[in-house]
């Protein structure tokens, strides 16, 4: 694998994606992301050799720009100093949820791929690691605020927060919640982050 620069990185990923997310896995070729980039043929297998190496190129990218994502809702990515407001944490988590509902869909979609096809390929299992962070946020969010056990509870908060966005992308929910991108949508995802931060804090 060559060096690239990130512009170059980013292209490549952020075509990848595209793939996954319109084809499934099985889209996913160094040919079909040099089209979907347009570029040369060949660019994609220089940077990134093996399948496997273009999978985690994704999977970073999608760690990225999903940190970025929290970061501009307000969302803590890192040491808390004091008791974070959690009205305002369930707005800015409710947002960032319709958000990977509607402009980041795709995204969402590949991300679910993803973690699919490292169930079916053990060599592919480290890229699980990158979902680890979120889960280590929320338990420093929930210790800041006061909760029991926040180790234990923060992790079975994103458990929860991401099995609301899969009902909302493919489940039930994507037929009976309100319409994603509308103000109706983000309420309701607003009180049902609510409660279930409430729900972490409990005693």
């Amino acid at each position: 694998m060559v060096t690239t620069s990130p512009e170059r990185f980013a292209a490549l990923t952020d075509a990848a994606i595209a793939l996954i997310a319109e084809l499934g896995m099985r889209g996913l070729t160094h040919r079909a992301v040099d089209a979907r980039a347009g570029l040369p043929a060949g660019t994609a297998s220089a940077y990134l050799r093996t399948r496997k190496a273009l999978v985690e190129a994704v999977v970073r990218r999608l760690a990225d720009l999903d940190t970025a994502d929290l970061a501009a809702r307000g969302v803590p990515t890192g040491p808390v100093g004091a008791p974070p407001d959690l009205e305002q944490l369930s707005v800015g988590f409710a947002g960032l949820l319709d958000d990977w509902l509607t402009a980041g869909r795709a995204r969402t979609l590949a991300r679910y791929a993803c973690l699919l096809e490292a169930t079916h390929h053990p060599e592919l299992r480290p890229i699980l690691a990158y979902g680890v962070a979120m889960r280590t946020q929320a338990r420093v969010l929930l210790a800041a605020a006061g909760a029991p056990d926040a180790e234990r509870r923060g992790s079975h908060l994103v458990a929860a927060v991401d099995g609301l966005l899969f009902d909302r992308l493919a489940g039930a929910g994507s037929l009976a919640a309100p319409p994603p991108g509308t103000p109706e949508s983000r309420a309701d995802l607003t009180a049902a982050i609510r409660g279930l931060l409430r729900a972490a804090l409990a005693d």
